[in-house]
């Protein structure tokens, strides 16, 4: 897969849309995948993050894509894990 192909890709919780792909987080001296950069949705920012306003972006942690925990399909990456159970992988963005 290509990384062109991981951009705009919806993201579920259980089948639930909680997000979308926006950018890819990649350590730069070992040049692994460290997170993707999801662009949550207003409810979900609001019900797991406590934000208020929409944009709201997050770090999903790589390990909520083991094998297991993830699958990729046509429309999108769908993680089995609850929206109860989002903040275990979710991290705040840091801008440099």
């Amino acid at each position: 897969m290509k990384s062109k192909e991981f951009m705009g890709k919806d993201v579920f919780a259980l089948d639930e849309k909680i997000g979308e792909v926006k950018e890819l987080g990649i350590d730069p001296e070992s040049w692994i995948i460290t997170h993707l950069e999801i662009e949550l949705e207003k409810d979900i920012a609001e019900s797991v993050l406590g934000a208020r306003k929409g944009g709201v972006r997050n770090m999903l942690a790589i390990s909520a894509l083991k094998e297991g925990v993830a699958r990729w399909t046509d429309n999108g990456l769908h993680l089995k894990v609850s929206k109860d159970q989002l903040h275990m992988y979710l991290r705040p963005v840091v801008e440099a």
